[in-house]
């Protein structure tokens, strides 16, 4: 295999262990080529292999004149197969409200996940377009473990349950992700601003650590207009 795709093959990882890791977070814009090539001592033809190679994985989106934008919100589990792609808005910047951190005890969702911790910090999340368009909404459920029982009162490490989690020594490492379709409820429709019964994407992730614990229940709605089904089938092609 030629040197050149061993390269930006090296390049494409180390940016998606960062995309995926929340270094570098939903919505926000990646270095310049220019910046990219200082860095990894490349030329710009290898570069944009690299950002290409991101751009098919569903973590990126690219576009001419303004630059690549981190499209991966958390959802795909990892590279090779997942479902779904934040889609960039002109490659305007997706912020995130949160409606909901608190620590709550639900015998329910402990027997459902088959869990012996019955307390979880709750967050409500709710992703918004620039000029204020509600396309997503995420309900996360996470076992209260010792290092997470001041998050409610401290909030999010940066804003963000990735890193917190993994500052708490929490990664996920397999899961599984489910999707299909609802119409949406009174109270979900009054939070998003659309009408009540319009259909939109439904997901639920179970994600695990290493050791099989549970680390995370996330359940989304999200725009069909925004977000796709993306999965991946047969060999993936393996570096040389």
């Amino acid at each position: 295999m030629p040197k050149q795709v061993l390269k930006h093959q090296r390049i494409a990882r180390v940016l998606a262990r960062e995309i995926q890791s929340g270094t570098l977070e939903p919505g926000s814009r990646l270095p310049g080529e220019h910046a990219l090539t200082r860095r990894f001592e490349v030329s710009r033809t290898t570069v944009r292999q690299a950002l290409d190679e991101l751009s098919r994985q569903g973590l990126i989106s690219t576009h001419a004149g303004v630059g690549s934008f981190v499209t991966f919100d958390g959802s795909l589990l990892d590279n090779t197969l997942g479902w779904t792609r934040a889609l960039a808005d002109q490659g305007a910047r997706i912020t995130t409200e949160i409606l909901r951190l608190e620590a709550v005890r639900d015998a329910r969702l402990a027997e459902e996940l088959g869990v012996e911790e019955t307390e979880f910090m709750v967050l409500d999340r709710m992703r918004v377009l620039p000029e204020g368009t509600p396309v997503a909404l995420e309900r996360s459920r996470v076992p209260l473990a010792p290092a997470l029982a001041d998050v409610p009162l401290r909030g999010l490490l940066d804003d963000s349950l990735t890193k917190t989690l993994a500052a708490a020594g929490l990664r996920a490492t397999h899961g599984d992700e489910w999707a299909g379709v609802q119409p949406l409820a009174a109270d979900e429709a009054a939070l998003l601003r659309r009408p009540e019964g319009e259909t939109w994407l439904r997901t639920r992730r179970v994600s695990r650590g290493a050791d099989g614990r549970v680390v995370e229940q996330v359940t989304s709605l999200l725009d069909p207009a925004r977000f796709q089904l993306h999965l991946g089938f047969g060999e993936q092609p393996q570096p040389e």
